[in-house]
Parts: structure tokens; sequence; C-alpha cells
């Protein structure tokens, strides 16, 4: 192992980068993809192709049951090929011949189909439990509380009375157990007033802090001056850990859907948005760091990746989720004119997030800084 630790460290850092990003994101693609092909055979479905990545198969084969099992160069996602997931009026005569009776994913009732597209994000979900889990089993987790161990002279918490030594009991009546979670409410909060509340020799005190503003890569954030004590690590017995990754795994879900939230409001900047170079350049990071940290990432990825994809934007497994909802309360589906404008909106939509992420990543990441010495 420490041998390939050194041969790694080793690489240059644009190939530990894409390796590093090809790895993590084949893990969560063939994760998400194998939740639709399992969900697809508990159905009665028959899955007529397997793929990772898309473009020209580096390599290909089929299995006993007629699946083709294909692995693209372009490692940017993934599919399952369902059999029969058109309607009959969207194919040609000899392609219905071809169809194998009561295996066609469009002939299942709409509570089988829903299963099916709904399994790829909850896999996602059982991945980032299993991957804390094994952290929480193994490493520890982490347990570093929210005690104050320096503040800043003249900065923020200083003027407004914090003190080493004092442990943060809650934010504007929120309870708060780890120092992350001081972190996650404040930054989005910059120049507004903050309630904290703290444990101070054994008696409750509570002080207004409004956090300075500082200006960063992805915009502007809240910061108090202060620094929590060092963490420790302990280790939880199998049972421990599946729940408490389960739960690290709900409230990473919480803060993604309050900070998209608040982007939607304008209490926190849009520039935070990541695409997938932002995701490579993680990637590498983490790597850079060891197998631990890459691991976490691609825990956080896991999560944001069965989340996104539960969006009710059509094209989205959520969209199509949408679309059972509706015909399971009209009982019969959407018109297909519906249908069209839906996944064209859907599309759209993606599009344009896709566009502004990677501009995101390009304007605030390696690549703007590159260009920024360039111009400077």
């Amino acid at each position: 192992m420490e041998f390939f630790g050194t041969l790694w460290n080793m690489l240059p850092a644009l190939p530990r980068t894409l390796i590093a990003f090809a790895i993590v994101l084949g893990v969560l693609v063939f994760v998400h993809e194998m939740g639709h092909y399992l969900a697809a055979r508990w159905r009665g479905v028959h899955v007529d192709a397997f793929s990772i990545g898309f473009g020209r198969p580096l390599l290909q084969g089929r299995d006993k049951r007629g699946t083709e099992w294909r692995l693209g160069w372009i490692p940017l996602g993934g599919y399952v090929k369902l059999h029969g997931q058109e309607t009959p009026e969207d194919v040609s005569p000899e392609t219905r011949a071809g169809w194998l009776p009561g295996r066609t994913f469009h002939e299942k009732p709409v509570g089988s189909r829903a299963i099916v597209v709904a399994a790829g994000p909850v896999a996602n979900f059982l991945l980032a439990i299993l991957l804390f889990a094994g952290l929480f089993a193994t490493v520890g987790q982490p347990v570093g509380g929210t005690g104050i161990s320096t503040v800043v002279e003249g900065s923020a918490a200083a003027r407004s009375g914090l003190r080493p030594g004092d442990s943060i009991l809650s934010l504007d009546g929120q309870k708060v157990g780890r120092f992350e979670q001081v972190q996650r409410y404040i930054q989005p909060r910059a120049g507004q007033p903050v309630v904290v509340a703290v444990n101070r020799d054994g008696a409750e005190v509570s002080v207004t802090v409004v956090p300075e503003v500082r200006e960063g890569a992805s915009g502007s954030v809240g910061v108090l001056g202060i620094q929590g004590g060092a963490s420790r690590f302990e280790r939880l017995d199998p049972v421990s850990a599946v729940a408490a990754g389960a739960v690290q795994t709900a409230d990473i879900t919480w803060q993604t859907l309050k900070g998209i939230g608040e982007m939607l409001v304008g209490e926190r900047s849009a520039k935070e948005l990541g695409g997938p170079i932002k995701i490579a350049e993680v990637s590498g990071e983490a790597a850079s760091l060891g197998i631990v940290p890459l691991i976490n990432l691609m825990a956080l990825l896991s999560v944001s990746l069965g989340l996104l994809n539960l969006f009710p934007i059509p094209l989205l497994d959520g969209g199509h989720l949408v679309f059972y909802a509706a015909e399971a309360i009209r009982g019969r589906p959407l018109p297909p004119r519906a249908q069209e404008y839906g996944f064209r909106a859907g599309f759209a939509v993606l599009v344009s997030l896709f566009l502004f992420a990677s501009w995101n990543d390009i304007a605030g990441g390696a690549i703007g800084r590159w260009v920024a010495g360039l111009v400077g």
C-alpha cells in the first residue's frame, strides 16, 4: 500500500486529478445505474444495455441474460437501456415485433416503473450511508464539539465578547453540536446579526455577533474569527456506524436543500454552484490527501448526485417520477405533447445549469486563476 501511495504522489497534478475524477465519478455512476438495473430485474423488466461512460465503448460484452455491458471512453455519466422503454406508438412495427412479452418497461404498472426510476437516487443515498459508516467504524467519527480554542484579536467574535473556552450551544436558537455546523450557519450570513448562545464556566450566556464579510473564490462569506478545538475520533460498532452514517447523510441532504433555497432567495451567492471541472479539481485535491478524504468526498458527492436526480426536472429521475405521479392521479399518462414540452423545458434547464456551473468552475477555479495570472 505504501508503494502505491508513493507511486501516486509521484504522478503530475493533472494526471492525478483526471484519474481521481474518473474513479470518483465512475463509482458514483456505477452505483446509480446499478440501482436502476437491480430494480428493473426485480420488477421483471429486461435490461438491454448497461453503460458506464458515453461514446465509443472501450470494453463491451453480453451476459447470458442478453444484457450488453459497456465501458465508454467519456466518463461523464452512464445509462441503463430498459427493454421497451418507448411506447408502442413511438417505434416501428419491426421493433415492436422484437419485444419480449411481459418484459417491457412501458407495459409495467406505474408503481413498478416508479420503483425502477427511483432506485438510482436511492442507491446513491445508500452508498453515502455505507461510506460514512465505513469511515466511522474504521477511522472513527469526528467528535470536535463546539468549543472555542482561539478568538482572533479585532474580529467580529472578539468585539461581541466571545472568549476562548466558550462552548457554542446554539445560533439564533438552533442547537449545534459540531464546529462545522457553526461554519455552515455563519458563512451565508455575512453582515447579518446572529444570536450566539454559549456555555461559559457552566452558565449559559448569549451575545449578538455580526459576521465579517470576506471575499472568496465562491463569493462573499461570513467569518466570526474563531477556531475550534482539535477534533478527536471515536470508533463506532457496525450498527452504530450505520445509524450515524444515516444521520450524516440526512444532515448533508438537509443542508444542501437549505443552501439551494438560500441561493434562490439571494441569501447565498450562486457562485458556490459547481460543475464537473470543480468536481475534478476537488477530487484531485482529496486524492492527494489520502484515501480517507477521498472516500469522504465520494460520500458527499453521492448525496449530491442522488438529490440532484430527484429534482422535479424532466429528463432527470425526479421529472419522470412527477409524470408517474400525475399518471397515478389521472389514471392515464399525460398527453404526449405535454410530456414533450416538459422534456424540452427540462433539457433547457439542465443545459443552462451545466453552462452556469461550468462558468463558475472556470472563473473561480484553477483555470480562472491561471488566465488571470496571464492577463495580470
